[in-house]
């Protein structure tokens, strides 16, 4: 079981089941939404992510049609997103996890759109827009 909260602790989850196709995404409402160089997220199955403390301290900015971004409205961390187009899956915002985990970043996404004052170092592939596989469960 891994588990995690926001910054004012509030917000509480837990997640049962492995982390997926974790990447670091440098598109431009990643990088706005976190206030840094980029997101660093990982997807999970909807059945397997339960807010466990703080639920009605979340709320959602739906930022592209059909995508939601939900944070903790007391201090602002970035907890998830969910999308109509994969209603099975929530991506996790891997900044807010306390537990150790296995999995590691498989990829940068939306590397062309980083900002112009990042580099992006290491081995990892850098794809210009969604890593490939991604809708493989």
């Amino acid at each position: 079981m891994v588990t995690g909260d926001c910054l004012c602790g509030v917000v509480r989850f837990e997640i049962d089941g492995p982390i997926r196709n974790i990447v670091y995404c440098h598109c431009s409402q990643c990088r706005k939404a976190q206030g840094s160089a980029f997101a660093t997220n990982g997807i999970v199955r909807a059945s397997g992510f339960r807010i466990t403390a703080g639920e009605d301290a979340l709320t959602g900015y739906e930022s592209t049609s059909g995508q939601t971004k939900f944070f903790c409205k007391i201090c602002g961390s970035p907890i998830l997103s969910k999308s109509e187009s994969r209603p099975d899956d929530v991506r996790v915002r891997l900044g807010t996890i306390d537990s150790d985990i296995e999995e590691r970043p498989v990829a940068h996404i939306f590397a062309t759109s980083k900002a112009n004052w990042e580099e992006i170092c290491g081995d990892l592939p850098q794809y210009e827009g969604y890593e490939p596989g991604r809708n493989e469960r």
